[in-house]
C-alpha cells in the first residue's frame, strides 16, 4: 500500500503543479487597439434554438469593423428563418454546398465561410457560444500583440445537469493540468497545439498556408487539429482565457453529452497507444487517492487526494465551476475514462460515430 499511495501522490501532485503555473499564463487578453476589420462566420445547422441569440450577441460587439456570415448548412429547423428575420446589413446568409464525400460537415461548413470572408482576420465561431460586446476586440487584440496564426480561446462552459457538470469542467483540468503552456508559447512542435473548437481567430495568410479547414476535412475535432495544421505549416498559436468575455452550453442533456465526447474521443485520448497510459495516468492520480482513502488511510493518500481534488477547487474558484463536481472528481474521471475506452472499443468494431444526424467513421 505504501508504493501505491506513494505512486498516486506523485501521479496527483504533477497536474497540480503544471495546473498552478499555467494558471499564470492563461490569461484574458487585453483590448485591440484601433478598430481593427474581423470576420466572424458561424456554421449553422438545426440551431434554431441558438442562431438568434449568437448573432444578436455578435451584432452588439464593440470596438471592431465587423461583418457576419452565417452558412446554414441543410438545415431542416426554423434555422432559415430565424435569419431571414434578421435585418441588419452587417449579416450575409448563404446555403452551404452539398457536402462532399470524405469531408466532415463543420470542416466543409468552415471552409466554405473561409472563402466568403472579406476581412484579414477571420473569428470560427459555434452557434452555442454567446459573446460579450468586447469579446471581438479582445481576439483581435490578441493577433495585435503576437506573432500567431491562430489563437483560441475556452469560453465559460454552462452546465446545468449531473452529466454536464460531472464531465464538462473536466476541459479545463486537462487543458491545465497536463499541457506545459509555457513550451508551447515558445515552441513550435506540432504536438503542442491545442484549443477549442467553439472559438478560434485566426490570420487568412496563415490559414491559406496551412490549407485551412481543407487540411482536416474529416476531423471531428478541430479544436486539436486545427492549431496542429498551423503549426505544421509553420505557424505558431497561442491560448487565451475566454471565459470571461465568452459564454456556451457545449450539451444540454445526458445523450448530447455522451454523443459529444465520444465523437472527439479518437482524435484525442482514445488512441490504442494512447489510452493505456492515459489511464493508468488519470486513474492512478484522480482516483486511486480515494480509493486508498477508503481501504487504507495514510498520510500520503491523504496528501495525494489533497492535490487532485484541491486542484478541482481551485479551477472551480477560477472559472466559477460547479463545487460539488469538483468534490466528485473521482467519478467525473472513471465517467471521462469510460468515454474513451467505449469510443476506442467502438472504433475498432467499425462503427461509425453520430452526430448532427450523419454518421463519421473513426479516422
Amino acid at each position: 500500500m505504501t508504493m501505491l499511495s506513494s505512486l498516486a501522490l506523485f501521479l496527483a501532485v504533477g497536474p497540480l503543479l503544471l495546473g498552478l503555473w499555467n494558471l499564470r499564463l492563461y490569461r484574458q487578453p487585453a483590448l485591440a487597439v484601433g478598430r481593427p476589420a474581423v470576420s466572424v462566420l458561424i456554421p449553422a445547422r438545426n440551431e434554431e434554438a441558438n442562431i438568434g441569440a449568437a448573432c444578436a450577441a455578435v451584432l452588439a460587439s464593440d470596438g471592431v469593423e465587423l461583418e457576419l456570415i452565417v452558412l446554414d448548412d441543410a438545415s431542416t429547423d426554423r434555422t432559415p428563418a430565424i435569419l431571414a428575420g434578421i435585418t441588419d446589413p452587417r449579416l450575409r446568409v448563404t446555403a452551404a454546398p452539398r457536402l462532399p464525400p470524405g469531408w466532415s460537415g463543420k470542416q466543409h461548413a468552415c471552409h466554405v465561410l473561409s472563402g466568403l470572408a472579406r476581412h484579414h482576420l477571420m473569428v470560427f465561431v459555434d452557434a452555442d457560444v454567446r459573446l460579450a460586446p468586447d469579446a471581438l476586440s479582445r481576439m483581435a487584440g490578441t493577433m495585435q500583440r503576437h506573432d500567431v496564426g491562430l489563437a483560441s480561446g475556452f469560453p465559460a462552459q454552462d452546465t446545468m445537469t449531473w452529466s454536464e457538470q460531472l464531465l464538462i469542467p473536466l476541459i479545463h483540468f486537462l487543458l491545465l493540468g497536463f499541457l506545459p503552456i509555457a513550451a508551447m508559447l515558445r515552441s513550435p512542435a506540432v504536438g503542442l497545439g491545442a484549443g477549442c473548437g467553439q472559438l478560434f481567430i485566426v490570420r487568412r495568410d496563415a490559414y491559406v498556408r496551412a490549407g485551412g479547414h481543407a487540411a482536416i476535412k474529416a476531423s471531428l475535432h478541430d479544436g486539436l487539429m486545427l492549431p496542429r495544421a498551423f503549426r505544421r505549416a509553420g505557424s505558431m498559436t497561442r491560448l487565451f482565457d475566454a471565459s470571461s468575455f465568452a459564454r456556451c452550453r457545449m450539451y444540454a442533456n445526458a445523450a448530447q453529452v455522451w454523443e459529444g465526447l465520444c465523437k472527439n474521443a479518437t482524435e484525442g485520448m482514445a488512441k490504442p497507444r494512447a489510452l493505456p497510459v492515459w489511464t493508468v495516468i488519470l486513474a492512478g492520480g484522480q482516483v486511486l487517492p480515494t480509493v486508498l482513502m477508503l481501504v487504507a488511510p495514510g498520510w500520503t493518500a491523504g496528501l495525494a487526494v489533497l492535490a487532485s481534488i484541491g486542484f478541482r477547487l481551485v479551477l472551480a474558484a477560477r472559472f466559477r465551476q460547479p463545487w460539488v463536481a469538483a468534490v466528485l472528481h473521482p467519478l467525473g474521471i472513471i465517467a471521462l475514462l469510460v468515454v474513451q475506452w467505449w469510443s476506442l472499443i467502438r472504433a475498432a468494431r467499425g462503427r461509425p460515430a453520430i452526430w448532427r444526424g450523419r454518421a463519421y467513421t473513426a479516422q
